[in-house]
């Protein structure tokens, strides 16, 4: 109907891409070990798309017509794949609901406008209605962001961005961007490299993503520790409200109270649709390398993280695995029959006769870009601290590998999920004082979830946009499920991690965002007085709940 581009309805990614392991030979032995399961037996894909039972619309006559009138008979549709498409987002519970055709509540009618105005009208029309609006970018939000309340009534929007998808403006003086809020990021991308620019945001749904929806979840991309995540990036705004249009003007600092835009930024969609942005943009670099390292153990890693952040040194990229994802990248990797394989084999033997345990042996990935010369410099001050803590260079190769993997991660869970285990993240910030603490409770309430469920189950970590005063800690987790009620065993593993995050000090994402999937700990984490004020602009901009209500506040 369009030629905007949309993931598949039951997976990650597109038809006919997904995660293979039999170039691996690492991969089959690792996955028993984790959590039980034999890769090699037969999968169970998802049902054929007619086999779905898919609500009706709801939608009447009239407001159809009226949103075609705006939109265009080609860019409205009740098409059942296409509103499937625009139900849910990408998280396990997502992916497990939609193979079971588990639809409570399904949007009514998905629309695709041109423009600002179109936006406008089509909000507008929506609160004369009494409709529900939900903003629609790349569908990889993984926390609910994007479905309706199951319980809802009144006819619901799915408002796609897509086709507003250009870089508009370019002020190369001040190293500005003007860019719809709709565009994926590959293609944003190509239209800024074309002139010689680079936004320098790369999450890891960055293929699948849109700007918007970065700004929408306050999103954070691998090399934040040069660029910033998106609240960082992002300088000025538009936003859509009920008959009013928000601007924030692209100001480098400002005294002007309350700040809009951070207001604006991780509102999910609840106080307007954002239809541009005015972003941080950099000049292409002339060099850039990452370079894998290992380290003894994870404690090694950790400090030298640390100590990388408060000395000098300025790269872009710095993360360290645990050892167990460190076992999951090293199982994921193809047969090596050549050199590489004897070097690795060479080096292995060199660790163990240093005394190291390969079993606690910790990978990491730094990133330097910028001139030759300024890469050069950054890489001998963070080689003499890792130097420090006792660290290995691999080299580029590993870093190389990485860069082209970087963005594959997210097939393997369909990979799982066909083969009868359930695998999703959970992600937190917390200071480096609270880092190493965190993680072990982490673990610790996971493998107490795991054991009530008589499952097995695996949970691994890494180490990952750091900061002055802390950093990200990302963890996956894995567990083969009954088959009966998966989402149940999903909710027992994932609310304990969610509740370690916060009696460790940590938030209940770093950059995921809130949704429904995280709202019951919103006011653990900022307080009843925050919510409140929360509360307060949403009931302020929003008063009908006609802005996708349900997201961010459990008592919304």
């Amino acid at each position: 109907m369009t030629d905007v581009k949309h993931m598949k309805w039951w997976g990650w990614g597109v038809e006919g891409v997904g995660f293979h392991h039999e170039d691996k030979p690492g991969f089959a032995p690792f996955v028993v070990n984790a959590v039980g399961i034999d890769v090699w037996r037969e999968p169970v894909p998802p049902v054929d798309f007619s086999e779905l039972d898919i609500p009706g619309s709801q939608a009447p006559a009239d407001l159809l017509e009226a949103l075609t009138t705006i939109v265009g008979p080609e860019y409205s549709t009740v098409d059942d794949e296409e509103r499937v498409v625009h139900t849910y987002g990408k998280s396990i519970r997502d992916l497990i609901r939609v193979r079971a055709s588990e639809f409570p509540r399904v949007p009514d009618v998905v629309v695709y406008p041109a423009d600002e105005s179109a936006v406008q009208r089509i909000v507008d029309l929506a609160v004369a209605s009494d409709a529900v609006i939900i903003p629609f970018g790349g569908g990889s939000n993984i926390v609910g962001s994007l479905e309706p309340r199951p319980t809802e009534t009144r006819t619901v929007i799915s408002l796609d961005m897509g086709r507003m998808s250009r870089v508009l403006e370019i002020d190369e003086y001040s190293g500005l961007a003007v860019i719809q809020a709709g565009v994926l990021g590959p293609d944003m991308e190509e239209q800024l490299q074309a002139r010689g620019w680079t936004m320098g945001h790369q999450p890891d749904s960055f293929t699948h993503s849109t700007l918007g929806g970065w700004i929408a979840t306050r999103s954070s991309g691998m090399q934040s520790d040069k660029f910033g995540d998106i609240a960082e990036i992002t300088k000025g705004l538009r936003v859509v409200q009920p008959g009013k249009l928000l601007v924030v003007r692209p100001i480098p600092s400002s005294a002007t109270g309350p700040s809009v835009r951070e207001a604006i930024l991780g509102s999910e969609g609840r106080l307007g649709v954002i239809t541009e942005a005015t972003v941080q943009v950099h000049r292409l670099p002339e060099k850039r390398e990452i370079i894998g390292y290992l380290f003894r153990d994870w404690d090694s890693g950790l400090a030298a993280m640390h100590d990388i952040e408060k000395s000098d040194a300025a790269p872009s990229i710095t993360r360290v695995s645990d050892a167990r994802e460190t076992a999951f990248s090293f199982s994921t990797s193809k047969a090596s029959h050549g050199i590489s394989g004897q070097v690795q084999k060479a080096l292995f033997a060199f660790l163990q006769k240093r005394g190291w345990n390969l079993d606690e042996v910790c990978l990491s990935f730094i990133g330097y870009e910028g001139t030759a010369a300024n890469v050069a410099h950054q890489k001998s001050l963070v080689g003499s601290i890792l130097k420090k803590h006792g660290a290995i260079t691999l080299g580029k190769g590993p870093g190389v590998l990485y860069d082209q993997k970087k963005f594959d991660t997210p097939y393997l869970r369909d990979f799982l999920l066909d083969r009868g285990a359930a695998a999703d993240v959970s992600e937190t910030s917390a200071p480096w004082s609270r880092l190493k603490p965190l993680y072990d409770n982490v673990f610790a309430a996971a493998n107490k979830a795991y054991a009530s469920l008589g499952e097995s189950g695996w949970i691994m970590c890494h180490l990952s946009h750091s900061m002055h005063s802390g950093a990200c800690l990302y963890f996956t987790f894995a567990f083969t499920h009954d088959g009966v009620d998966p989402i149940a065993q999903y909710d027992i593993v994932k609310s304990a991690i969610q509740q370690a995050f916060i009696d460790s000090g940590g938030t209940l994402s770093h950059h995921h965002s809130v949704g429904v999937e995280h709202s019951q700990w919103t006011e653990q984490d900022i307080s009843v007085a925050g919510a409140d004020l929360v509360q307060g602009m949403f009931t302020a901009v929003d008063p009908g709940k006609n802005l996708n209500p349900g997201k961010i506040l459990a008592r919304d």
